[in-house]
């Protein structure tokens, strides 16, 4: 999978606020020159917080509505589905517990790749995961790595990584604290944030899919690669149902945004996870993630009852 950058924690507005410094002139009273200052400083802590306050309302406001929808791809069982969707993807077998411990270069730039959904030593969310999981269990067997974690993000680097650390991942994926540390990063940085902005922008069980998908291969980022990018660059093309426009026709139009990124990054990538799992969906109508389901995914074929 593909992520770089920094990585984005949910669909949230980005408020830049500006701030005017006063340089003081030789002959102003310095006393005019502090009132001065000082009235700067607060017009600019008010504008902040007006902006924050605002943030705050309309986030309340979009959790208002999406506590009016149905669960979607948050039910259980749907999530469980999604889960063995992604795997099949990323580790060729819908059983996604078995990926805990999973850890290798497979060469595409972003260092090891490793867990249930792929978090790379070159893309942030791996050193994420270990930060984290450390403040609650300092004495782990990765936490040593952290130095090491560090100095190779946003690279391919493994250089203080080898050759340890991936006999240390397989060993502390075996601890339920780290496979459950591992479930609560894939959620707070890749599933809730896609499910949430897919609900928002009216989409229904497939459409929050096809977000999630999306948000796990290329990142939650705001760059034109970036999940993010890819959102604004398909609702500059098609409405979303939000925007009262097709479903199935915006659907269309982000996987197609979609595998033009794909192919553009790695010309002659397969885009079975596009093409014969998601686009077969959506061409058959299932809105709804309905099983039972049938898709191939790099020539294999899978089915969920």
């Amino acid at each position: 999978m593909k992520r770089a950058g920094v990585l984005l924690l949910g669909a949230l507005p980005v408020i830049a606020a500006g701030v005017y410094f006063a340089v003081p002139d030789d002959s102003a009273d310095p006393a005019d020159t502090a009132a001065a200052s000082s009235s700067s400083s607060a017009t600019a802590r008010s504008t902040r917080d007006d902006a924050k306050d605002r943030a705050e309302e309309e986030r309340a406001a979009d959790d208002a509505l999406i506590a009016d929808l149905p669960p979607g791809l948050a039910a259980p069982a749907k999530k469980e589905l999604a889960q063995q969707l992604v795997s099949s993807a990323e580790n060729s077998t819908t059983k996604w517990r078995t990926a805990y411990g999973s850890i290798q270069d497979v060469g595409d730039g972003d260092g090891y790749t490793a867990g249930i959904i792929g978090f790379c030593t070159g893309t942030h969310d791996l050193l994420m995961l270990v930060e984290r999981y450390t403040e609650g269990h300092p004495d782990n067997g990765l936490a040593e790595y952290l130095p090491a974690l560090r100095e190779v993000d946003g690279s391919d680097s493994h250089e203080g990584l080898d050759p340890g650390f991936t006999a240390a991942w397989q060993a502390e994926a075996e601890v339920p604290a780290f496979r459950a540390a591992q479930e609560e990063e894939r959620d707070r940085v890749y599933f809730e944030p896609a499910v949430r902005l897919a609900k928002l922008d009216g989409l229904g069980t497939l459409g929050q899919f096809v977000y999630y998908d999306a948000m796990v291969f290329h990142g939650p980022d705001t760059d034109a690669e970036g999940f993010y990018g890819l959102r604004e660059r398909a609702m500059a093309k098609a409405r979303t149902p939000g925007q009262g426009g097709s479903e199935k026709a915006y659907l269309e139009t982000f996987l197609d945004v979609r595998e033009q990124a794909m192919r553009a990054k790695r010309p002659g990538i397969d885009t079975s996870r596009v093409d014969t799992a998601q686009r077969r969906f959506l061409t058959a109508g299932n809105l709804k993630l309905a099983t039972p389901l049938v898709w191939e995914m790099y020539g294999d074929t899978y089915r969920v009852p």
